[in-house]
């Protein structure tokens, strides 16, 4: 809190809730003049947002490609189960397969 003058009419005072200077007639208690806070540099806030839409694209191609190789790899994985389970299948031989009829 300031005092203006040796009068002491008026005093300065700052708004706790949005930083906006305010001087106060101390005789009348009333607010006679305002002058709002400083404006933020909406600019840096720009920057801010673009610098994490940067870093979530990344993050994005960065999970797209372990997902790509995953999926390759589980290919990969199938592929050699399949081999593995022909191989197992040629060494047994081929029997037609039951019916219901059959079993009567």
């Amino acid at each position: 809190m300031r005092r203006e003058g040796s009068r002491q009419a008026s005093l300065q005072v700052t708004c706790p809730c949005c930083g906006s200077l305010l001087t106060v007639d101390a005789a009348l208690g009333q607010v006679v003049s305002h002058q709002p806070p400083p404006r933020p540099d909406k600019s840096r806030d720009l920057q801010d947002a673009a610098h994490l839409l940067e870093e979530e694209a990344r993050r994005r191609d960065d999970l797209f490609r372990k997902s790509a190789e995953a999926e390759k790899a589980k290919s990969q994985l199938l592929d050699r189960k399949f081999e593995e389970a022909l191989k197992k299948s040629k060494d047994q031989p081929l029997t037609p397969p039951l019916r219901e009829i059959d079993l009567d």
